[in-house]
């Protein structure tokens, strides 16, 4: 069990170092007050849920894209929902693919899973536009519709290559780092299904620290 927790808190710094890396890789697109980017970032989330499954792949994206953010003025107040947004999408992805019962064949799986992954975490980004341009920035109904879509755009980019780039390395990696210290991570599969009154509580939870993270970015907007 020790060496377990080992190896799942150094996959966690791995991962979370790549996830970190992967969003210097990147394109910035102005979009009104707001700037949002085409990068390699979510890749490596995605490949950390699909390898080390949802509690080590959340926390390493979160971790990860939550550093950039700190470090980088332009989104520091935006951390708190940036480590939330990011750590829903490794979740995600991880419990979608660390099921016992596999969605088709092994492949496509492993793709559904990257897919629910994301779209889990545009919902929350461009939700979040569209909050703090209405009750931040006082936009108009239609100017936060606009900055929205555009966000929309970039996400779905940043989704396919996320998709596109995890998926041939997860398959390439799977192998080799089954005879290493990760392989019981890597092999771990979910033993049952929780009861969907802590499904509802946990996505309640997850909604009110969502809502707090948003308040703090607006208490801290100048």
């Amino acid at each position: 069990m020790k060496n377990k927790k080992l190896a799942t808190m150094v996959a966690v710094g791995l991962m979370a170092a790549l996830c970190f890396v992967g969003n210097y890789l990147q394109i910035k697109i102005p979009n009104g007050v707001l700037i949002t980017r085409i990068h390699f970032g979510n890749s490596m989330c995605i490949l950390a849920g699909l390898l080390f499954g949802p509690l080590a792949g959340g926390l390493a994206s979160g971790i990860g894209a939550g550093l950039y953010d700190l470090i980088d003025p332009m989104y520091i107040i935006s951390a708190p929902f940036t480590f939330l947004s990011k750590f829903a999408m490794g979740f995600v992805c991880g419990y979608l693919a660390k099921r016992k019962k596999r969605l088709g064949s092994e492949a496509s799986h492993i793709v559904l899973s990257g897919v629910v992954g994301q779209l889990t975490y545009i919902v929350l980004y461009v939700g979040r536009t569209y909050i703090v341009q209405r009750l931040v920035y006082m936009s108009e109904v239609v100017p936060a519709l606009t900055a929205s879509a555009t966000n929309l755009m970039t996400s779905t980019v940043n989704a396919v290559i996320a998709v596109a780039v995890a998926t041939p390395l997860y398959f390439a990696l799977l192998k080799p780092l089954k005879m290493t210290y990760f392989r019981d991570i890597i092999e771990e599969r979910s033993e049952s299904e929780s009861k969907w009154y802590v499904k509802l509580g946990a996505a309640a939870l997850f909604i009110a620290l969502c809502a707090a993270a948003i308040w703090v970015y607006a208490a801290n907007h100048e």
